[in-house]
This record gives C-alpha cells, sequence and structure tokens, in this order.
C-alpha cells in the first residue's frame, strides 16, 4: 500500500475550492467584486479602458494580500517593511578612527623600516661576499696559487 506524502510538508495547502485556499478566495472574491464595482461606477464618464486603469492600483494590493507570500510573509508586512526600509531608517555616518597625522606617522615608520630592511639585506650581501672570497682563497692557497 502506497500513500502519497508532499515532499514540501510546511508548503502544503488545503484546497477549498477550485484550488484556491480560503485565504486566496476570499481576498480574489473581495478584489473581484470591488474591482466590478469600480469598472461599473465609472465607466459612464471616462470608458471602459479609464475605468479599468482606475480599479487596478485598487484592487491589486487586495489580491496579493491573498496570493503573495514572501518567506512566510504576506504582502502587507512585506509592504510595511520595505517601506520601514526605505523611510524610517536612520543615516549611517562613517567617521575615520585614524587622523592624518597617524597616517603620516606610520607611513614614516614604515619608510623607516624599509630603510633598515635594506641595510640588513646589504650587510648580509657584503658578509657573504667575504665569505665567499674566503672560501676561494683557502681553496687555492692549498692548490698551492694565490
Amino acid at each position: 500500500m502506497n500513500i502519497a506524502i508532499n515532499k514540501d510538508i510546511e508548503k502544503y495547502q488545503e484546497s477549498v475550492v477550485l484550488g484556491l485556499t480560503a485565504k486566496q478566495l476570499i481576498f480574489s472574491a473581495i478584489s473581484v467584486v470591488l474591482g466590478a464595482g469600480i469598472v461599473l461606477l465609472t465607466y459612464r464618464y471616462v470608458g471602459l479602458t479609464a475605468s479599468v486603469y482606475i480599479a487596478i492600483p485598487v484592487i491589486a494590493p487586495i489580491a496579493m494580500n491573498g496570493f503573495y507570500s514572501y518567506q512566510g510573509m504576506s504582502f502587507t508586512q512585506m509592504f510595511v517593511r520595505k517601506m520601514k526600509c526605505l523611510f524610517a531608517n536612520r543615516t549611517l555616518l562613517y567617521e575615520s578612527e585614524e587622523s592624518q597625522k597617524l597616517i603620516e606617522l606610520n607611513r614614516l615608520e614604515k619608510e623607516k623600516q624599509d630603510k633598515l630592511d635594506k641595510r640588513k639585506a646589504i650587510k648580509e650581501y657584503k658578509r657573504d661576499r667575504k665569505m665567499r672570497k674566503n672560501k676561494k682563497y683557502k681553496k687555492n692557497k692549498r692548490k698551492g696559487r694565490r
């Protein structure tokens, strides 16, 4: 006996009518009734096309409340969150922790360290060169050459 189980149980939605959930059915009914009312009331004055354009901004948010879901939030919750992000956030200011004097001091310190490293490298080179000369001198002395 096999029983088919939805793979994603958390996103399972029980349908009421025509594959719609109760929430979707209620909001779609409200938007259809409201849209039809707006079109019927305004088409005599502005024409059918203009009355539909008037109705769309009114019914779209209502329909979105029923169908739209983003990370478990409804359209209204998401819209409120976006508006807070756009208008309620305070401006963040950056303030440098380093002053110009400190930057200059660090630069001078680095230059000083570079000079010391260069002197050290020169000393090592001279010492190695001297040691190589001494080895050649000792080799040549053993062989009887100078």
